[in-house]
């Protein structure tokens, strides 16, 4: 039997060219007769594995959550090497790293894991590792939350990236202290980087300080 021309439509399929899309155009470019266009098939074959546009773009961003690195949480504290202030380090760097290539997609994954595979397994791992290294549950659950907020909030938008490269923009009669400012666009990932890597471990220096509290009060 001959083997058909185009590849059978798949769900991995879907995603795979839905995230393409929104990588290169933007969450505005996702439609369901663009998608079918770009897979080349009708649009109706589509709803075979999708109700609608938003279902595909959840899945589109469960599937950036599933790229984000898990495995430091496993036997944390259990001679892995790692505490948990080191796994919550390292899983804060991956995780930043997937809505880097993914910026685009960042709107959707801010409104929580809903009911997302991936999202869930990555909310489940973290608050389990904290309550597991002697957390107590609210405080466990705060952290989480808060890690969310700082890492999605680095990825919402490039502070360095913010400020033009023309130097007439910044009259030091009006802003003395932004001489160097239109620098930093051309040292945009340098600077966000640092930005990202103080911010962390500012954060964690503090949560260290609780947990000493907290382990005293134990």
């Amino acid at each position: 039997m001959a083997r058909p021309r185009k590849p059978l439509l798949s769900t991995d399929r879907i995603v795979t060219t839905a995230r393409e899309l929104v990588d290169a155009e933007g969450l505005a470019a996702v439609s369901t007769r663009r998608l079918a266009a770009e897979l080349g098939v009708s649009g109706p074959s589509l709803y075979n594995h999708f109700r609608t546009k938003d279902e595909i773009l959840e899945a589109v961003a469960d599937s950036v959550s599933a790229q984000v690195d898990l495995s430091m949480f496993e036997n944390l504290g259990h001679g892995a090497g790692r505490d948990w202030r080191t796994a919550l380090h390292d899983w804060a760097v991956s995780y930043r790293a997937a809505l880097r290539n993914h910026p685009n997609i960042v709107p959707v994954l801010a409104r929580g894991p809903g009911r997302r595979p991936a999202g869930l397994r990555l909310a489940d791992a973290v608050y389990g590792a904290m309550v597991g290294a002697g957390w107590p549950a609210a405080q466990a659950t705060s952290i989480g939350a808060l890690m969310r907020y700082f890492i999605m909030g680095s990825a919402l938008g490039s502070f360095a990236g913010g400020f033009v490269d023309d130097a007439s923009a910044y009259d030091p009669a009006d802003y003395p202290h932004l001489g160097q400012a239109h620098l930093l666009s051309e040292r945009q990932e340098k600077i966000d980087e640092r930005a990202f890597e103080t911010g962390l471990r500012a954060l964690l220096d503090g949560l260290a300080e609780q947990f000493a509290r907290v382990k005293e009060t134990a």
